[in-house]
């Protein structure tokens, strides 16, 4: 059973959030890439993209905003939301807290800036 200790998490960095992978198929060997995103207050918006996989995303602290496929849901810290994959979507930290959550997604995780175009790029926290 590996154990995956915080000094191993890796960080990775975008305009609009950390991301620090804690579990993932070269992080522990796990089947699931788990990663946390952490938004500072007054982070920009991140770019509406798509992702080809159902994402699980369980909100830690603070508040966003969620668009998803033409829909926007306000949450915060205790929600969880299911994001379909294929779906066009974007997460936008509340301007006065931020936010914090933990995702989850199946590995083999690619994603487009929408409009979808080209093979896009696999997310670094999730190898």
């Amino acid at each position: 059973m590996p154990v995956i200790r915080t000094a191993d998490a890796r960080t990775a960095e975008t305009a609009s959030a950390t991301m620090t992978t804690l579990a993932s198929p070269t992080l522990g060997g796990a089947e699931r890439p788990l990663w946390r995103v952490d938004v500072a207050p007054g982070a920009p918006a991140g770019p509406l993209h798509v992702i080809n996989v159902e994402q699980i995303w369980t909100f830690t602290a603070g508040a966003a905003d969620v668009e998803c496929a033409g829909e926007s849901f306000q949450v915060r810290a205790g929600d969880t939301v299911v994001l379909p994959g294929e779906a066009e979507r974007r997460v936008v930290g509340d301007p006065e807290s931020g936010f914090s959550a933990i995702v989850t997604s199946p590995a083999g995780v690619r994603a487009w800036p929408s409009p979808r175009e080209g093979e896009g790029m696999v997310p670094p926290w999730t190898v």
